[in-house]
């Protein structure tokens, strides 16, 4: 179902339901936690009755920070990305597109001119924009004079140097942060918790120069201490982009030529150390990584799992 028929269902469900029974004006507590709720439980509530619909909808806090991620993000269109942000009334700060395929340059474009307040600007994975739109949109919203906080563009295809020195200039605090260093950048803490990132002490913008290979990409730290114990080889060895240096995708760590390199049911590269510690499938003696560990079976009788590898192999 699309998120306009989804929305239009809602509100039609919401009219019914007010027909049937006349409700009375929703708990007070509602604009407490409304602002926390997550945007598909926005969409939903609004469908629950009319006074919850027209609460929601009216109330501007709920709507002043919008992520969308899975499953809206498959079928979010540019019109329904308007339609969703009108609610802010303008004052949107917050715009995070999770692998938002859909939305084009002059979706965001649109979104942005009637939303000068946007300080964080999340596009990961939106395969729909191109690099000039993304520099376009950037653009709009410095001349409300104010840069961006904190600016996602990773996945965008074909974003070049150039492309990454015209943006430097629109972002807030990338000199200083430059100058003064910021946290560093590991591999599987960005992979569980990718969105709001930047706002612990992270850099303003997710992506720059691979000293290993040139291209712009992101740029992961190494969080291994072992590693700058090492004769000859500092922290800056082991930093690079994930095509240029693989990593464990459990500790984030570099997984170099010179240490034994596992691999988990799911083809993850791990490490040996974290190999050990994860659960094993009864037959083929394999792991999964913790993002995938939800693949595996329990037979009857048994307290370990056995992989869908195996399962497939064996017709279990």
């Amino acid at each position: 179902m699309e998120i306009s028929q989804f929305m239009g269902q809602q509100e039609h469900e919401a009219i019914e339901n007010s027909q049937d029974k006349k409700a009375g004006p929703p708990h007070e507590a509602l604009s407490l936690i409304s602002a926390y709720l997550p945007l598909f439980e926005l969409l939903a509530m609004s469908g629950v009755c009319t006074s919850l619909r027209d609460a929601v909808n009216k109330d501007v806090l709920s709507w002043l920070d919008i992520v969308v991620k899975s499953p809206l993000n498959l079928r979010l269109s540019d019109e329904i990305l308007m339609k969703i942000t009108s609610k802010a009334n303008g004052r949107l700060t917050t715009l995070a597109l999770m692998d938002c395929a859909k939305i084009t340059d002059d979706g965001l474009q649109r979104v942005v001119e009637r939303n000068p307040l946007i300080n964080k600007l999340y596009l990961p994975g939106c395969t729909g924009l191109t690099p000039e739109g993304v520099i376009g949109a950037v653009k709009t919203l410095s001349e409300h004079h104010h840069g961006l906080k904190s600016l996602m563009i990773n996945g965008i295809y074909n974003i070049n140097k150039e492309h990454l020195e015209t943006l430097r200039p629109y972002l807030e605090n990338l000199s200083q942060q430059e100058q003064s260093g910021s946290w560093p950048l590991l591999f599987h803490e960005h992979r569980d918790v990718p969105t709001f990132r930047h706002d612990k002490g992270y850099t303003t913008i997710d992506v720059e120069v691979c000293p290993k290979c040139d291209e712009v990409r992101m740029v992961f730290d190494c969080p291994r201490w072992t590693c700058k114990r090492k004769i000859g080889r500092s922290m800056r060895d082991c930093r690079g982009c994930n095509f240029c240096i693989p990593r464990c995708q459990e500790c984030g760590g570099c997984v170099d030529d010179s240490e034994e390199v596992e691999e988990a049911v799911c083809a993850d590269i791990l490490c040996s150390d974290c190999w050990l510690q994860l659960p094993k499938c009864d037959l083929c003696n394999k792991p999964y990584c913790k993002q995938h560990a939800h693949n595996g079976s329990c037979p009857p009788g048994s307290t370990g799992f056995v992989c869908d590898v195996c399962c497939a192999n064996f017709n279990i």
